[in-house]
């Protein structure tokens, strides 16, 4: 479906993020052209803003005093008193500072750039080891066999998760960050709950072993968040592991998508992928591009904490804010050609990992990822090609695949 289809279209004037029209799970690029060129603050139906103009998403992302992050009032009726309300609301993404400023603390004091350097070897091994076994098969699935263990092991490499001990992280996150669609079914919300209770008993286990034996506070986040900081001040057990939660799923699932989008998007673009194959060196910019074109997070949400405007329209205290960082990042005011994959693009200011104090604590660790993944798969296999039909995730706010298969050449 192309943009022109959507002119004026029912569709548009009915835009239901909480039920969103056919097709727009598939490809929602054109319904956020139309809903940008059309209603760039749309009111939608719940009461709620929808925000896909860059612009606007960057003047609220520069506003945390104003727009806060924090999700109580908002999860309250969406989860009731369940482990969901419970987890979303102690993590670091959907707090404001005191808490999101102790905990981003913490995590930013181990991923230093000297950190983040010493793990290369470690990723270049291991997705040697998986294009070692993508060749003896031939054919695999980007997501599962490929993209989608490269950063559980990086995250549980971090957090020194014991590696016989990974095995359901995968699960756990996909059913936690379902959970955080705009309108989860009943059986959504089941798997959600069911998931923090496993994860939280999982990680008791591993912080009662990691008190009794410290790791590195210089390279384990989770014997940092343990002890906290030099003045004494530490996370009380629930911010503990809520927050453990949290690193392991951030860290997976968007990293995943990035891996995985790009592989697809190289497919659809074969003078890119021809493009990149020649120039290896042009790598980085391309990451940024392909966060740019597909960004694996679409949709990030504020509320208003007092009466105040957004592009032109008013917006009253206590108003809920969804921030369209897909179409932040298609937006032709911002980016030229927005829908072409242009692996040198510059300048190239997305919001994929967001803005201002809420900016993922782990870029750069993602970065790292997609640079080695991406990389070293291209040059072993510069020929690969679909295998059979891909399979998206089916989500509006995470944006990847659920399956991807190809041939290996």
């Amino acid at each position: 479906m192309t943009a022109a289809a959507l002119d004026s279209a029912p569709a548009i004037a009915a835009f239901d993020l909480r039920d969103p029209p056919p097709g727009f799970l598939d490809n929602p690029y054109p319904f956020y052209h139309e809903l940008r060129r059309l209603e760039p603050v749309r009111l939608l139906p719940d009461g709620s803003y929808f925000l896909t103009r860059h612009a606007d998403v960057i003047a609220v992302y520069r506003n945390p005093k104003l727009f806060s992050s924090d999700k109580k009032i908002e999860f309250q009726p969406k989860y009731g008193a369940s482990l969901l309300y419970e987890h979303h609301t102690t993590s670091l993404v959907f707090n404001d500072p005191p808490l999101h400023t102790r905990v981003r603390r913490l995590i930013a004091g181990v991923l230093t750039a000297r950190v983040i350097a010493e793990m290369e070897p470690g990723v270049e091994n291991l997705v040697a080891n998986l294009l070692d076994r993508a060749a003896e098969r031939g054919k695999i699935d980007l997501i599962d066999d490929f993209a989608a263990l490269i950063p559980i092991e990086v995250i549980g490499n971090l957090l020194d998760v014991p590696h016989e001990a990974r095995g359901p992280l995968r699960g756990w996150s996909l059913a936690i960050l379902g959970a955080l669609e705009p309108a989860p079914d009943a059986n959504a919300l089941a798997r959600g709950n069911r998931a923090v209770a496993e994860f939280l008993d999982y990680l008791r286990e591993l912080v009662a072993a990691r008190r009794a034996r410290p790791g590195d506070p210089e390279r384990d986040i989770l014997t940092r968040l343990i002890l906290g900081e030099a003045d004494g001040e530490r996370l009380s057990e629930a911010e503990l592991l809520h927050n453990c939660i949290f690193l392991l799923n951030a860290g997976h699932e968007t990293t995943t998508n990035l891996i995985g989008n790009a592989l697809h998007a190289l497919l659809e673009w074969p003078d890119q992928r021809a493009r990149l194959i020649a120039a290896p060196a042009m790598m980085p910019s391309a990451i940024e591009e392909f966060l740019r074109y597909e960004s694996s997070n679409q949709l990030g949400n504020r509320r208003a904490l007092a009466t105040t405007e957004i592009g032109g329209v008013a917006i009253a205290e206590g108003a809920l804010i969804t921030l369209c960082i897909g179409a932040a990042n298609r937006d032709p005011a911002r980016f030229p050609d927005p829908d072409r994959l242009d692996l040198a693009r510059t300048p190239n200011r997305h919001v994929a990992f967001g803005f201002g104090i809420h900016q993922c604590a782990g870029l750069n660790v993602a970065r790292l990822e997609a640079r080695i993944a991406l990389g070293r798969f291209l040059a072993r296999f510069p020929r690969y090609r679909p295998a059979g039909a891909p399979r998206r995730g089916g989500r509006a706010r995470f944006r990847g695949f659920l399956s991807l298969p190809v041939e290996v050449l």
